[in-house]
């Protein structure tokens, strides 16, 4: 008798257990990283085949440095930086992740990293709040946190404060141009004396606006991180949008965009003010592509090519 209600219990709990952490688990959230992309897009673009990480001795990197502790949790970043003397300099490049604001890792812009440091620059990839933890502005927080604490310790990772770049995937090229064209600004306010300027933006398939004519489809994941649908809060939906924020001071951008025309929502309409201001701009994009294409051969080539041209452009020649 004792056994069985031994195991009884023991079923009980584990059935519990199990509905409890069902319940913790954000619903219809499916894994966001270089395998699931490839897994989800080999069978209509059967040629395509995962980026993988780069094996060279000119690259070192420094996985997991916090760069923000909030109370007990710690957010953290990987570094990867040019193999050469420790009296160089280089100009740097944050990478922020796509995933819908509510998925999506760090580690996916591990290669694009390495590639960029291979070149001549720091770049760090981020962890940031995703919208199931906290909602907007919390991601938007981290990031210009992450500029600022670039700058205060631009000596010992050798980077050079006045070249940082932002660049963005999919939500995260939304929060990057955001982040780009609000430097310093009272709606994000921070304790912080370093400066969250950027002197680059690199929008890699992201909306720049949520509240623009093109922007129709955006829905479930942005109203969980933006607090409501448009209707419910149209405040934070217009807030959130980067186009609203362009002035004559904006830095310079590059698009990089998929043939998939939702993720070019508010584009045109930016470059066209860049014009206006006569800010630098640069528009491509890859002809048959999918969303996510910048973490496939043969397309990372492509994307890592117009990256490098327009930083080079930007900052001038790498090191």
């Amino acid at each position: 008798m004792i056994g069985i209600k031994f195991w009884s219990f023991f079923v009980i709990s584990i059935i519990f257990g199990s509905l409890l952490w069902a319940q913790q688990q954000p619903h219809g959230v499916e894994p966001y990283t270089i395998a699931s992309t490839y897994q989800k897009l080999k069978a209509q673009y059967p040629f395509v085949e995962p980026i993988r990480p780069l094996r060279s001795n000119k690259v070192k990197a420094k996985k997991n440095v916090v760069y923000k502790v909030d109370g007990t949790k710690k957010l953290r970043a990987d570094m990867y930086f040019p193999k050469s003397g420790k009296d160089k300099v280089f100009p740097a490049v944050l990478l922020i992740h796509g995933g819908g604001w509510i998925t999506g890792s760090k580690e996916n812009l591990g290669v694009m990293a390495q590639h960029l440091a291979l070149h001549g620059y720091v770049a760090i990839t981020l962890s940031y709040t995703l919208s199931r933890e906290a909602p907007y502005p919390a991601s938007v927080l981290d990031i210009k946190t992450a500029i600022s604490w670039m700058r205060a310790n631009a000596e010992k990772y050798y980077l050079d404060p006045d070249k940082i770049a932002i660049m963005g995937t999919s939500a995260g090229a939304q929060l990057a141009t955001l982040v780009g064209l609000t430097p310093n600004s009272a709606i994000y306010e921070r304790k912080s004396p370093f400066s969250d300027e950027v002197q680059a933006i690199i929008n890699i398939d992201g909306i720049v606006s949520f509240v623009h004519p093109e922007a129709h489809e955006e829905g479930k994941s942005a109203g969980i991180w933006l607090g409501g649908s448009r209707t419910e809060n149209w405040k934070n939906w217009n807030e959130a949008s980067p186009l609203g924020y362009v002035n004559g001071n904006s830095p310079p951008i590059l698009f990089v965009n998929s043939a998939q025309a939702r993720f070019h929502a508010g584009r045109d309409d930016l470059v066209s003010l860049y014009n206006g201001y006569g800010i630098y701009s640069e528009v491509h994009t890859i002809l048959d592509s999918p969303h996510s294409f910048w973490l496939l051969h043969p397309w990372f080539g492509s994307t890592l090519g117009y990256t490098l041209g327009f930083l080079e452009r930007v900052f001038g020649p790498g090191q």
